[in-house]
Parts: C-alpha cells; sequence; structure tokens
C-alpha cells in the first residue's frame, strides 16, 4: 500500500525538463517541431460566392410574381383585344377587335374627364397625407414618452383597421339621417345640416373620401417620419439652436435635408396608394351621384363588370396602369433632376 501512495505521488509530480525547467505549456503539440517533423496542412480559404447565387436566391420570388402577376396581366392584355360581351362570354366566342376597344376608350370625353378627375383627386390627398403626416411625426417627436405610446397606439389602430370596416364607420359618421357628423353640426349652431346628405353632391362625396383616405394614410407617414427622426444627429439640432434658427428653420435646414429621401419615398408610394384607390370609392356611393366621383379604376371596373363590357373593362384597367406608370416617371424624373440641380450647386 505504501508502495502505491509512493507510485502516485511520484506521478502527481510534474516532470522537469533539463536544469530543472518545467516543461513547455501547451503539450507536445506547441512544441516546436523538428526537421523530420511534418507540418499540419493550411485550411483553405472559403470559395467567394458565384454570381449567379443572388439570382437564385431571388428565382422563387421572380416566379411568384411571373405567376400571380405577371400571367394575370398577360390574361387582361388579349383580353383587351377582344369584343367579349355576355353573349360571347356564354357562348364560348372569341370575337378579336384589335385595337377597337383602346379607340373607343381614348375617343371618349368621358375618359379624360375621369382621368382628369383622378389626377386632381391623387394631387390633393397627398398633399394633405404628406403636410398633416409630417405635422404628427414632428409632433410625436416632441411628446414625452406617455403622450407618444399613447398617439402611436392611436394611429396603429387606426392603420390597423381594415378598408371595408374603415369605410363602414366613415358611412355611419356621415350618414343624413343618424350620423354623428350631422348631429354635432346640428348641436353647434348649424341647423341646415341636421339631414344634409354627404353623397349627393359631386364636392361634399369626395369630402367624404378624401377625409378616409387621410385617416388611413397619416399612420404610415408619421410613424415613419418619427422613426426617421430619431437617426438625425442631436448635435445638429443644438447647433441650428445656437445659430438662434427657429422652429421652421431648423426644419428646413436640418430635419428636412437629412430625411429627403424618405419624403421623396413616401410621397412616392402615396400616389401610387392613393390613385388606385377603390374600395373607398366604390363603397361609399359606387362612384356617384351620377358618376361623379369616378375615378379610372372605378370607371374601369364600371364599364368591364357593370355594363359587361369586359374587354372594354380590360382596356381601361390597362390604360390606367399607363396613366399611373406616366405619372411616376414624371415624378421620379423631376426628382432626379432636383438632385442633380443640387449637387452641381455644391
Amino acid at each position: 500500500m505504501a508502495a502505491q501512495l509512493d507510485d502516485a505521488a511520484g506521478s502527481a509530480v510534474p516532470q522537469t525538463g533539463g536544469g530543472g525547467a518545467p516543461p513547455p505549456r501547451g503539450g507536445p503539440e506547441r512544441r516546436r517541431a523538428g526537421p523530420g517533423t511534418p507540418r499540419p496542412s493550411a485550411r483553405r480559404a472559403p470559395r467567394p460566392p458565384t454570381r449567379r447565387a443572388p439570382y437564385l436566391l431571388l428565382l422563387p420570388a421572380l416566379l411568384a410574381t411571373a405567376v400571380f402577376l405577371g400571367w394575370p396581366m398577360v390574361r387582361n392584355l388579349l383580353l383587351s383585344f377582344q369584343n367579349l360581351n355576355m353573349k360571347e362570354l356564354i357562348q364560348h366566342l372569341t370575337d378579336w377587335r384589335g385595337t377597337g376597344n383602346y379607340q373607343e376608350v381614348l375617343g371618349s370625353e368621358q375618359f379624360w374627364r375621369v382621368t382628369l378627375r383622378t389626377l386632381v383627386f391623387t394631387a390633393v390627398n397627398v398633399v394633405l397625407i404628406m403636410v398633416l403626416g409630417v405635422l404628427i411625426g414632428l409632433l410625436l417627436a416632441r411628446l414625452g414618452k406617455k403622450m407618444r405610446l399613447t398617439l402611436s397606439l392611436a394611429l396603429v389602430l387606426a392603420w390597423a383597421m381594415p378598408v371595408i370596416a374603415a369605410t363602414t364607420v366613415f358611412q355611419w359618421l356621415f350618414d343624413s339621417r343618424y350620423g354623428v357628423v350631422n348631429w354635432l353640426l346640428d348641436k353647434a349652431g348649424w341647423h341646415a345640416m341636421a339631414h344634409y346628405d354627404w353623397v349627393g353632391t359631386q364636392l361634399s362625396a369626395f369630402s367624404v373620401i378624401t377625409v378616409l383616405i387621410v385617416w388611413q394614410s397619416l399612420p404610415f407617414v408619421a410613424l415613419n417620419l418619427y422613426a426617421a427622426t430619431t437617426t438625425i444627429p442631436r448635435e445638429l439640432y443644438e447647433a441650428a439652436r445656437m445659430d438662434g434658427a427657429g422652429t421652421w428653420q431648423v426644419f428646413a435646414s436640418v430635419t428636412f435635408p437629412f430625411l429627403k429621401p424618405f419624403f421623396l419615398a413616401t410621397t412616392f408610394l402615396e400616389i401610387i396608394w392613393v390613385f388606385k384607390a377603390f374600395p373607398q370609392i366604390f363603397a361609399i356611393n359606387e362612384g356617384g351621384p351620377d358618376r361623379l366621383t369616378e375615378t379610372l379604376p372605378i370607371y374601369a371596373f364600371t364599364e368591364g363588370v357593370g355594363n359587361l363590357h369586359f374587354g372594354m373593362g380590360a382596356a381601361i384597367s390597362l390604360l390606367t396602369i399607363a396613366v399611373l406608370l406616366a405619372v411616376t416617371a414624371h415624378y421620379l424624373r423631376l426628382t432626379l433632376r432636383q438632385e442633380r440641380h443640387e449637387e452641381n450647386e455644391l
């Protein structure tokens, strides 16, 4: 037993090399290899990704876009060259008309009147959305934590409400007999508004639709603007205030130049969203009264589905897309021209 304890103690004592020095740390693998010792092979560097990798990653999204957007667009294009009414639809006939649908639409005074109305309607709504959205976004940046959270929750709830549900609520609010708006105006002393029909005239119907669309669009602009203002360095605001700049001067010299890409992108998105607005207008009064609130999407639906002229409706829808592309292209060209002008000045 004693011999075993002596052997264990001897094995626990670290061995020393020449001169009593302890062995090198890290074990034998870290010792300097001799001339005959083979060296470990170096690791190979990872191969750079091939040029095809990004396209392979985009392939699923491109296929989904081609199936769900590209193919319906092709079918709609083919339909626009046909004379497809109820008779041809029931008998499964294909009556090619060539460019006759386009000639009839472009030669119609109604189409150009609706196009002008759509452009004016889009411009008014986009201006109101951007101005009010920017003001609310700047207000969020200046409020305290609790008030900012309360206002942000209200904006998110308004944004999350479905379009048809929001439109139904606005129909109740502006109802001629039981609407809250008429009741409030009557109590405020405007007794002539007690039973006012808000969808009875073109101007009043567009007013209700504009309030609805602006109310639905404000949260997107306000919340994104507030998030963008958090990226601006506070030193810029402090320097502007030290120079004696007021609120408007601080916005013009600091906030707007720093967030100019945000304003350009948001305005572009709002133009597209307002231009193609369909459920709000159709659910309020189906483009009435007397088709005076029809925009291009409502006009295409009325001619195609309402009047059972499916080829005509397809042609109007494609012309609507062409008008929208022309508007957005003009906006982007003005934006790029302004950026080049500013770069030349610098």
